[in-house]
């Protein structure tokens, strides 16, 4: 059984910059923090996956904002950049 966060962990998030646990849209800014928090060791993947109820996601954000910056973040752009420059197909211009 999860037991809830404490709201000492829920402003200590707020204070470095994360977004609040109960965050459930993940815009690209919120996104960028948690994957900038983890990669400077501010937070662990583990607590963050736990304090965000994420799983692969934090993962896949972390290796896109790496390859494309926060552009590898938009929801718009995640199967172009996963498919690869090569392989796009150009829209017809109008």
């Amino acid at each position: 059984m999860k037991t809830p966060l404490s709201d000492s962990l829920a402003e200590t998030l707020l204070r470095e910059g994360l977004p609040p646990p109960s965050t459930r849209r993940w815009v690209v800014r919120r996104k960028a923090a948690v994957v900038v928090a983890v990669s400077s060791g501010k937070i662990a993947v583990e607590e963050a996956c736990q304090i965000y109820q994420l799983t692969e996601e934090l993962l896949s954000w972390k290796h896109a904002f790496e390859r494309h910056g926060l552009a590898g973040l938009r929801t718009t752009r995640i199967q172009q950049y996963r498919r690869g420059r090569s392989r796009r197909i150009p829209l017809p211009r109008r």
